[in-house]
């Protein structure tokens, strides 16, 4: 399932540290463009930490500090001289539940590039957006309707479509589907696939099956630590580290 594509992300020995605590210990490995990455391990592991690094969530935490590099196209995002905002423009993100705003369904998607000023006509913009995360048959007829109306599926799938509508090249996903049901989830599946061909995609879960399911490479963390990463396929048959494998089968987790 894995590509020949360039990295996208090369992560570089990063470390980040809660005050005192250190959440992740110099991890190094790289996200590579149009690839679905799966970051797997047990709660409190380190995986959505990371995963807030790449978009420097994590900064408005007092305390919170990095050492190290993330190198998103050539450039270390933690460089003083970053714009932050231009960052999270570039890496969306997607949380756990679905969190639409009290707003319609066409608001909620031109939030975004009404804020940053963005050029283009607005509706083909929620258009565009809506079609590519695979909801504008569903609510063409309702934009102006409320979003906390639609169905929880459909929730995640216009906060997709609202990350997606200010043109990003990264996409972060924290458990997306943990809080849909079977049938939404596989949805949200297959969204995924059709969207890594226009976009690098980390998706942080418990659910093995959807990492093996979805995604090209895997990476294992436990306790701060990158244990394994490797093509998904690999993880899942010949983990090179027992650890990995216990993790996998159940006996350890």
């Amino acid at each position: 399932m894995a590509t020949d594509h360039a990295p996208k992300i090369k992560v570089r020995d990063f470390s980040f540290y809660y005050g005192d605590f250190r959440a992740l210990k110099g991890l190094t490995l790289d996200i590579y463009e149009n690839e679905i990455t799966a970051l797997i391990g047990p709660s409190g592991c380190g995986k959505s930490t990371f995963l807030r690094s790449i978009n420097r969530m994590n900064d408005t935490i007092p305390g919170a500090r990095a050492t190290g590099q993330i190198i998103l196209d050539d450039q270390n995002i933690y460089d003083p001289l970053v714009d932050v905002t231009e960052l999270r423009q570039r890496v969306g993100m997607v949380f756990q539940r679905p969190n639409p705003f009290p707003q319609s369904v066409y608001d909620n998607v031109a939030f975004g590039p009404r804020v940053l000023g963005m050029k283009g006509d607005l509706d083909d913009i929620v258009r565009e957006s809506l079609v590519a995360a695979g909801l504008w048959d569903e609510v063409k007829h309702r934009l102006n309707g409320p979003a906390l109306a639609l169905n929880p599926g459909q929730q995640q799938r216009l906060c997709i479509a609202r990350a997606i509508a200010v043109k990003p090249d990264v996409i972060l996903m924290d458990e997306p589907c943990s809080a849909l049901d079977p049938v939404a989830t596989l949805r949200v599946e297959d969204l995924m696939h059709e969207l890594s061909e226009n976009y690098t995609i980390v998706i942080v879960t418990h659910n093995m099956q959807q990492a093996a399911r979805v995604s090209h490479r895997t990476g294992f963390f436990w306790l701060g630590e990158l244990v394994e990463f490797d093509l998904t396929e690999r993880i899942f048959s010949t983990p090179r580290e027992s650890l990995t494998e216990a993790y996998i089968t159940g006996r350890r987790g």
